[in-house]
């Protein structure tokens, strides 16, 4: 059974920096889309990055382009999120998330994701 656990979360100033990870257990297949959504209350998921494990491409939302960067450890069973020039505006729920595809094509599908993992609150403040 496929699990992804998140970590890296907390609590930073405007300005600065996190990195989120997400571990993959249990994933039989190599290549997959892993993405990065975050959700405010009252307010529905939105994919902020994703990277296709087979080749490494990788794809930000506007918000994120230049501040976010999606990345794979070469065993390919972590992804990580590092996040610098935080906004206030980024505060969320962070969540991890896996889909299998058989291309990088595939990855733009927010909605197709659906293994997920529980999430890691991001607090940024002024």
């Amino acid at each position: 059974q496929v699990q992804l656990v998140e970590s890296g979360g907390g609590s930073v100033q405007a300005g600065g920096s996190l990195r989120l990870s997400c571990a993959v257990f249990g994933y039989t297949y190599p290549s997959r889309c892993m993405a990065w959504f975050r959700q405010v209350p009252g307010k529905g998921r939105e994919g902020v990055a994703v990277i296709y494990t087979g080749d490494g491409t990788t794809y930000y939302v506007d918000s994120v382009k230049g501040r976010f960067t999606i990345s794979q450890d070469n065993n390919k069973d972590t992804v990580y999120l590092q996040m610098n020039s935080l906004k206030l505006e980024d505060t969320a729920m962070y969540y991890c998330a896996a889909m299998y595809a058989p291309s990088s094509r595939n990855c733009g599908r927010w909605e197709a994701f659906g293994t997920w993992g529980q999430g890691t609150q991001v607090t940024v403040s002024s």
